[in-house]
């Protein structure tokens, strides 16, 4: 990636990044040495990069995909206000709050395969049912046929705990 770095001597402590015909375009103070900037840099192409990634992620598809899955695994009988993509989860492919009816899917599970994506959105959309891992929510989860697959993958990969 090709960096343009602009100094200016009026900046006094902010450094910050934007892309400007596919080059990125940091502005830092003049009195930050290379050794200092370069950390921040790094920092501010991530921040970038999950910037755009997140863009790149559908909401709409989301959705739809969460549609069509009730009707095959729920008759229908789930109902929530709002699905999407997230970012700031690393450790949880998703989560809901039953409550509030949301459900988040991590940006992880876009990059796996649609059997695994959808074991994640059938097993969130349970917890609007089941708010917990009973034998009741477990029930519901294993109405998608394939469901043991995708926990095996899960498991291979390290994401998902061996027993429950």
């Amino acid at each position: 990636m090709q960096v343009n770095i602009i100094r200016s001597t009026r900046r006094k402590k902010t450094v910050s990044a934007r892309f400007v015909g596919g080059v990125l375009q940091v502005r830092a103070p003049a009195h930050l040495s290379e050794a200092e900037l370069a950390p921040l840099i790094d920092q501010l192409k991530a921040k970038l990069a999950r910037r755009a990634k997140q863009t790149t992620l559908d909401d709409t598809f989301l959705e739809r995909r969460a549609r069509e899955l009730n009707c095959q695994c729920f008759d229908g009988q789930v109902r929530w206000t709002r699905i999407r993509w997230v970012t700031n989860q690393h450790t949880r492919l998703g989560s809901c709050t039953p409550a509030a009816g949301t459900v988040r899917i991590s940006h992880l599970v876009a990059e796996m395969p649609p059997f695994v994506r959808d074991y994640v959105i059938v097993h969130e959309l349970a917890h609007l049912l089941e708010p917990n891992h009973s034998s009741a929510f477990w029930q519901h989860v294993s109405r998608y046929p394939k469901t043991e697959r995708a926990r095996g993958y899960l498991m291979a990969v390290g994401l998902e705990p061996l027993a429950e």
